[in-house]
């Protein structure tokens, strides 16, 4: 009997494992708890609002943490709005006046008294207010055009008037009336669509008209007459029109002092064709189509950046044609020496992304993109004189990237009047850098082989608060360093992921930690090294959740053939439960990362799933392969022009790990994911053939030129100009080498990666003769399943792969 104790105790945990199931996992996924979200400090810094939802209801409701009395209580819906609204709103320059946009109106908020001030109520939509004019004023756009309300007089005035007109607007670098009379070249994106008779069929025959009727004629006469005498009474101080022809106004900001509106105005690409997503079980019973987006390399639009100097009533388009470098061609050409051989240069096309004003006004920066995001230039703007003077050029042969370096989520701001920060990836990592405009000095802050994943200037500009991965790519910190980059603090303690959001005043902060088997959870800290952090709710876990012992995976690094370190992390079986069959989950991209010390909040059902995996004695593995997030601008750039390249060899690397130093039978490997992973599984069972046994490829790109153009066209250019990287990365083009098992699971409304991919590779599949794969098809499901009856069924689908082909 004494004999049977270890065995009875083996065979309990194995039966309390065995709970786990498909079924369960896939459900609702409110099963697992309630973990807060969307936190928002209220403008005195008193109380955090957040989302939550303890009591399982259909949603989330609002609650809010008091931290003097640290208690839980349940917030007016419209506090919430108003309290959400706020966290977005800006501050006059003595942080004592708030001005923010409200249920499309504009408000503002005293400080110290909590006094708020309705500014705007109307139908028209406003937004974005903030303060100008040495605080006198408050600026906020409606309907394309910024109106500026005068704190003392309650007065509002109109500051810009762009008007849809078929009038000319004006040429880089020339100055014009305010209603602009010079055409646009090419700077502006201008193009041939075909010639157009000079004289349209419904302009003869207004013509004709009046010239077979005196009194139409005479009518005619006596409106301009009567337009002329109005124009000529008009007010002095009356705006006038700045032609946009039928551009697009975007980004209009005014200067600190007034004086200056810049905006961009962006020309659609009117040829750029649209795909449509057939809609096929609908509510009507009749097939409807998903409009949907254009495929990469189609015609993109162009954009020009112009200054309104109010006081000179004048209009200024920035030339952008002598930014440095900016008739450098890509390396990649060099590939196609017919093609390109002796193409004259041209200045490459350019979107000015954003200005950033000093605080008295005297200085602007302006962050310029090539639309082949290859080079960023960081440029000191003259706005009197529309000149640009280079501060920083950041130059990648791949594509610009990084945290606090892409696009529109880029950060850049000042320190004081002469001196500006931004983030570059120029060591090879994100880091924090100043520039001094005075001394012409660039500075790097921060230092190592990390990244810089977040960062906030203090409301003194004496220090940054920074978030960064610098103890481990999938450990997060948060940080006080002086502006200087001296004197960094680590604030927070405890190993996992962090999601911070700073109080108003800076003295707390909130924040949402997880662990890698334990999800987020609200937690309130003094922000300043040495505090406790407290924490605030317990739900994240419910008791059922809780039942099950969910790994904290090992977490390890592989070396790669080429020597570099692959982070992993691997799921494994009870004792005497491993069954030497192993699967390789592949993570999406985009630029994601998923080796990491918090909860997987992209993959919650994967991590489960792996969980059951593991129960059932399969060893599982997650590798973080090339083009991952976390690792630096290498590792982010290991994918281009090839993709299916440098990624997959990082998972037969991690296929011939587990062989090699776990045991691992090498004809039982199997491997599925979705999106970017499940293209990857589509090149490993058509170019490593013998390497994974069997894989399931969930709503996978098939062929790379029928997806979207930003993202596709970073990595691999565009179809037309760089044929090789596409035809080497698309998996259609290697169907033939299909021998093993394959399962594709496809949404039919997907409007991310379109169905369409999923049925041209079908078809090709049945061409070839191809017996041993399957698509399953879900009519409702768009690219992130919704239903859990969608998820349960894949996912069973899985499951009975890999248990009728791996052991």
């Amino acid at each position: 009997m004494r004999n049977l104790l270890p065995a009875l105790l083996l065979l309990v945990t194995l039966t309390s494992r065995a709970q786990l199931t498909v079924e369960k996992i896939m459900k609702d996924q409110k099963w697992i708890g309630s973990s807060p979200s969307g936190l928002n400090w209220a403008m005195d810094s008193k109380s955090v609002l957040f989302n939550w939802n303890p009591e399982r209801n259909v949603s989330d409701s609002v609650y809010a943490y008091t931290v003097q009395t640290k208690s839980i209580t349940k917030a007016n819906y419209n506090q919430a709005l108003q309290t959400a609204a706020t966290g977005n709103g800006s501050y006059n320059t003595a942080r004592t006046q708030l001005a923010y946009a409200y249920r499309n109106d504009i408000f503002l908020l005293d400080i110290k008294t909590n006094k708020t001030t309705r500014i705007t109520q109307t139908e028209d939509i406003e937004n974005n207010a903030r303060f100008a004019a040495r605080d006198q004023w408050i600026v906020f756009n409606r309907n394309q055009n910024l109106y500026a309300w005068d704190l003392q007089t309650g007065v509002t005035r109109q500051l810009t008037n762009f008007a849809r007109s078929t009038e000319p607007v004006a040429t880089a670098g020339a100055r014009t009336g305010a209603t602009g009379n010079r055409t646009a070249t090419a700077a502006a994106g201008s193009r041939s669509e075909g010639a157009t008779p000079t004289v349209s069929q419904e302009q003869w025959l207004k013509e004709n008209q009046l010239t077979t009727s005196d009194v139409l004629k005479q009518r005619q006469l006596k409106r301009a007459q009567r337009d002329s005498f109005l124009k000529s009474m008009k007010i002095a101080d009356t705006v006038k029109a700045i032609a946009i022809g039928d551009r697009l106004v975007q980004g209009a900001q005014v200067s600190p002092n007034g004086r200056f509106v810049t905006y961009r105005l962006t020309q659609s690409a009117s040829n750029a064709k649209t795909i449509i997503v057939p809609d096929y079980v609908t509510e009507s019973g009749y097939t409807t189509d998903i409009p949907g987006r254009t495929k990469v390399g189609a015609p993109t639009g162009r954009s020009e950046f112009f200054v309104f100097d109010r006081e000179q009533d004048s209009v200024l388009a920035v030339a952008t044609d002598s930014l440095p470098g900016i008739m450098d061609v890509p390396d990649y050409m060099k590939d196609y020496p017919q093609k390109f051989a002796g193409r004259k240069p041209t200045p490459r096309a350019v979107v000015v992304t954003g200005i950033n004003w000093n605080e008295s006004g005297s200085r602007a920066i302006v962050d310029i993109r090539s639309q082949d995001n290859k080079d960023r230039w960081i440029m000191e703007l003259d706005p009197a004189r529309g000149k640009l003077k280079a501060v920083d050029r950041q130059r990648d042969e791949a594509w610009i990237g990084g945290p606090g370096v892409s696009g529109f989520a880029a950060k850049i701001g000042w320190i004081n009047d002469n001196e500006c920060y931004f983030q570059s990836e120029a060591t090879g990592y994100s880091h924090l850098y100043s520039y001094n405009f005075v001394t012409a000095l660039k500075k790097q802050l921060t230092t190592g082989n990390y990244e810089v994943q977040d960062l906030v200037l203090s409301k003194a500009r004496s220090h940054f608060y920074l978030l960064s991965n610098e103890e481990h790519p999938g450990k997060q910190h948060w940080y006080r360093i002086k502006t200087d980059g001296s004197g960094k603090e680590k604030i927070t303690t405890m190993t996992g992921g962090y999601e911070v959001s700073m109080s108003p005043d800076e003295t707390y902060i909130a924040y949402r930690y997880s662990y890698i088997n334990r999800p987020p959870e609200l937690y309130i800290q003094e922000n300043a090294a040495g505090k406790k952090a407290i924490q605030v709710t317990d739900k994240g876990q419910s008791e059922e959740f809780k039942a099950y012992p969910w790994r904290d995976t090992k977490i390890f690094t592989i070396t790669a053939r080429d020597g570099q370190p692959i982070h992993a992390r691997v799921f494994e079986p009870p004792a005497g439960k491993k069954n030497n069959a192993a699967v390789i989950f592949v993570h999406g991209a985009g630029y994601l990362q998923n080796v990491e010390y918090w909860w997987s909040s992209s993959y919650p059902r994967e991590y489960m799933f792996n969980n059951l995996l593991a129960d059932k004695g399969y060893t599982v593995i997650d590798i973080d392969y090339r083009g991952s997030a976390g690792y630096g601008r290498n590792w982010r750039t290991g994918i281009y022009r090839y993709m299916g390249g440098k990624d997959l060899d990082d998972e037969v690397d991690a296929a011939r790990y587990l062989v090699k130093e776990m045991g691992i039978d090498s004809n039982r490997i199997g491997m599925y994911g979705g999106s970017y992973g499940g293209f990857m599984g589509l090149m490993a069972m058509f170019t490593q053939p013998g390497v994974f046994k069997a894989a399931a490829a969930l709503r996978p790109v098939t062929d790379w030129a029928h997806y979207n153009h930003g993202y596709t066209s970073n990595i691999l250019n565009e179809p037309f100009n760089d044929s090789i990287a596409y035809a080497r990365s698309s998996p259609i083009n290697f169907a033939a080498g299909l021998k093993d098992h394959l399962l594709i699971c496809h949404g039919m409304v997907d409007v991310n990666v379109n169905f369409q991919d999923a049925v041209r590779l079908n078809q090709r599949l049945i061409e070839l003769g191809k017996e041993n794969w399957e698509l399953a098809v879900y009519p409702l499901e768009d690219h992130a399943f919704v239903e859990p009856s969608s998820w349960t069924d894949e996912y069973k689908r899985i499951l009975k792969l890999f248990e009728t082909t791996l052991r």
